[in-house]
């Protein structure tokens, strides 16, 4: 995924004034001294810093810029990220500062209402909530959580006990033992070995996403005398059981190499090598178990070979189609074929098509689902007498399973005005059991177990809301908000049903829009939290994302970028003149690539919004995506453009990146976090662009800078401490609004629309 959640799409894997100087240095800037911070300016625990500006001028394709915040990206980032106390001092400082602000002006005004919020959000999880059980031969394989809890606990029992509550369990993995003594923990990978003796599992101890590789001998529960640093967190078992695939990550944070190593021996063997800086690398294991995929992916690019789990040689690979430019292709092997989920021949949404074992190649190729325009195939899940398949049509998803003896199709289809809909192969391929889910912004997700022949389900699981949950206390709708250029945008929207669509309630709008990653319809407990205080939730499904098939990906990347903003500002423009919301009663949030979104809809119509949240903002463009040391760099061209090489593609992302575009407009109030071991969205891209607000336009905002100085890009990891950031966020939406009683001075003190409080200042 991308700035977001980038990673290889593998169907197997149980698996973002040209010629002129930028720096917009209205005033001259300070002398460079040792300090972060401009000492003339006031230094009161409520004045907001002032970084330094060191102005840096950099040359490329025939432009010209000035960075006066170059500074704030340490030179030894990449240790900073395994080591987070190797931070320059001078950083570290202004860092602190910002958090210091924060703290005094956002986070100490609204203790009382984020601790309430804060209580709200953890009584909706059931903290001895579980997983429903997944068979796998002897044994049922599960994750759990123990009552206040932080971390997963991963545990199995008898296959037969799989739905006994009261059975006798195995802990495999304590997540909160292992935890302990750790400022940051999380999980990546957890993988039993084919004979059930041994579980592999990967844990990130700083936030950066290097993950140490383990395994822990079943029999004992004792780690067994095997550790690899530095991988991707992405492993696979041989058939065996006494080898590991691993994927390691190279000093700048990309997934490089795949090695075989025996547990038994210290050395590794180099499988495969992604030469390519613009190609991620991943492995896997098909569902039938008899072959390793390893999966190479650009972002509209991909490559996939296999190793049969039988060879003689473990690390002899066959290609099944050699990688062409803007094909994509994922495979899953079904009745003694590959069947290949891709859009070769112009098709957009995608086919399926299957090939040979061994002549897998494209001319081998036959359709057996031709392309659809306008149904987007999904994921392709293979089972022993049944090819089931995710596709999306008009924004919704829907399981279409085909059986294998006779070809004949049905689909599994919903009622919801909008919904979010999963399926999972599990473990085993010689089953007629398809296990999926199925939630709404206003249903709690439910698991049902589906048998393919009978066509019958088995509601295994309902999430849990242990402080209560009626769903008919909601509404959800759907509605297509028009697009200037008369394409229309779905929007999907939560309210409580006693809440007005008369322009008095406030609104909450969300968007994200890269990547071709579709925000789905699901249900999250959260929201509810300010659903629930008399917002109207709303998910704009803009271009860029999937939500009306590829070609709403496609018009909304490279050159055609600015759509994905321009259709936030139509969706949000068209909600409030329906009384859903009013101008400057509208509070936008983003994250990652949706931070982006958030800074380019500041600068396109700051007076539609009260507040702004920018969740670890992409929005230093021009620099980073001229940055090939970063991890995500040279993979991410084909989605921005390459500002190394090409002039227009400078000269495009130049017009819309945040940070450049910085200017004198009537900017609202803005929470703005990162994370300081964050790879994916480095710490000195929301820091500079904090700073540059702040010099630029000091009498609009004001700014919050939050940096977590532990964590990365998800944030606090810990199920019950990252609710405390969402506290902090959500406590800034409400006072943004006045929607509370503990409004921060800020808010209380500003007018209610932006252009008023730049006037008034």
């Amino acid at each position: 995924m991308p700035r977001s959640l980038f990673a290889a799409s593998v169907a197997v894997l149980a698996a973002c004034q040209p010629t002129q100087s930028l720096g917009g240095d209205a005033n001259p800037a300070p002398t460079e001294t040792s300090s972060a911070m401009d000492t003339s300016m006031p230094t009161s625990s409520l004045a907001a810093p002032i970084a330094k500006r060191v102005p840096k001028t950099i040359e490329q394709v025939g432009r010209s810029r000035t960075d006066p915040y170059a500074w704030l990206k340490d030179e030894n980032w990449q240790t900073v990220m395994q080591d987070p106390s190797a931070l320059d001092a001078d950083i570290r400082a202004y860092l602190e500062a910002e958090n210091a602000y924060t703290e005094a002006r956002l986070e100490a005004p609204t203790d009382k209402l984020q601790a309430e919020l804060f209580e709200d959000m953890k009584g909706r999880i059931q903290q001895d909530d579980s997983s429903v059980p997944t068979v796998d031969g002897p044994y049922a394989y599960y994750r759990r959580f123990r009552e206040g809890g932080e971390y997963a606990i991963f545990a199995r029992k008898a296959a037969d006990d799989a739905f006994n509550a009261e059975a006798e369990e195995t802990i495999l993995l304590d997540g909160d033992k292992l935890a302990e003594g750790e400022d940051y923990f999380a999980f990546g990978n957890v993988s039993h070995s084919p004979d059930h003796t041994k579980i592999a599992y990967t844990v990130d101890t700083k936030g950066s996403e290097f993950y140490a590789l383990k395994i822990r001998d079943v029999a004992t529960g004792e780690d067994l005398d095997f550790e690899i640093p530095n991988t991707y967190g992405n492993f696979v078992w041989n058939a065996d059981s006494d080898a590991i695939y691993w994927v390691e990550r190279n000093e700048n944070n990309r997934p490089e190499n795949l090695y075989f190593r025996r547990l038994d021996e210290a050395e590794d063997q180099l499988v495969y090598q992604e030469k390519d800086p613009g190609f991620f690398l991943a492995v896997g294991k098909t569902q039938t178990g008899d072959f390793i995929v390893i999966a190479t992916n650009g972002h509209t690019t991909a490559e996939r070979h296999v190793i049969r789990t039988d060879a003689e040689d473990p690390i002899a690979y066959t290609t099944i189609a050699p990688r062409q430019t803007d094909v994509e292709y994922d495979i899953v092997d079904h009745d003694g074929r590959f069947y290949i989920r891709t859009n070769a021949d112009g098709a957009v949404d995608f086919k399926i098509v299957s090939a040979p074992h061994d002549a897998p190649g494209p001319e081998n190729w036959t359709d057996v689902i031709p392309h659809r325009p306008g149904v987007l195939v999904l994921d392709l899940l293979g089972f022993e007498n049944h090819l089931v398949r995710l596709e999306r049509q008009d924004g919704l998803p829907k399981l279409v399973v085909r059986a294998r003896a006779d070809k004949s199709e049905h689909a599994i289809e919903f009622d919801e005005a909008a919904y979010d809909l999963g399926a999972y192969s599990g473990y085993e391929y010689a089953t007629s059991n398809l296990r999926f889910t199925y939630a709404s912004p206003a249903t709690p997700d439910q698991t049902f177990d589906y048998d393919m022949d009978a066509k019958s389900r088995v509601l295994r699981k309902t999430r849990t809301v242990p402080s209560g949950h009626d769903a008919s206390d909601y509404v959800v709708e759907r509605i297509m908000a028009p697009a200037a250029d008369g394409e229309t945008i779905p929007v999907t929207l939560l309210r409580r049903a006693a809440t007005p669509v008369d322009g008095s309630a406030p609104l909450l709008l969300y968007g994200y829009g890269s990547y071709g990653v579709t925000i789905p319809a699901d249900f999250r407990t959260s929201r509810l939290s300010l659903v629930d205080r008399g917002f109207i939730y709303a998910i704009a499904h803009v271009r860029g994302s999937m939500a009306k098939g590829y070609n709403w990906y496609l018009d909304g990347k490279l050159d055609k970028k600015t759509n994905t903003f321009t259709d936030y500002i139509d969706a949000g423009r068209y909600l409030t003149s329906q009384g859903y919301g009013a101008p400057g009663r509208v509070v936008g949030l983003g994250g990652s690539a949706g931070g982006l979104l958030i800074g380019a809809a500041a600068n396109l119509d700051p007076e539609l919004f009260a507040g702004l949240i920018a969740a670890v903002p992409f929005v230093d463009v021009v620099n980073t995506m001229s940055d090939t040391e970063l991890p995500l760099t040279p993979p991410e061209w084909p989605e921005w453009g390459n500002p190394l090489e090409s002039a227009d593609a400078y000269d495009a992302i130049l017009a819309y990146s945040p940070y450049d575009q910085v200017t004198d407009k009537p900017y609202p109030p803005m929470l703005i976090t990162g994370g300081l071991t964050d790879p994916r969205v480095t710490y000195w891209e929301p820091a500079k662009w904090a700073a540059k607000l702040r010099h630029e336009v000091p009498t609009a905002g004001p700014y919050f800078l939050r940096i977590n100085m532990g964590a990365g890009h998800g944030g606090a990891s810990g199920r019950f401490e990252g609710l405390k950031e969402t506290a902090v966020e959500y406590a800034f939406a409400l006072a943004a609004v006045r929607l509370t009683d503990e409004d921060a001075e800020w808010a209380r003190n500003r007018p209610s629309n932006a252009s008023e409080a730049i006037d008034a200042n």
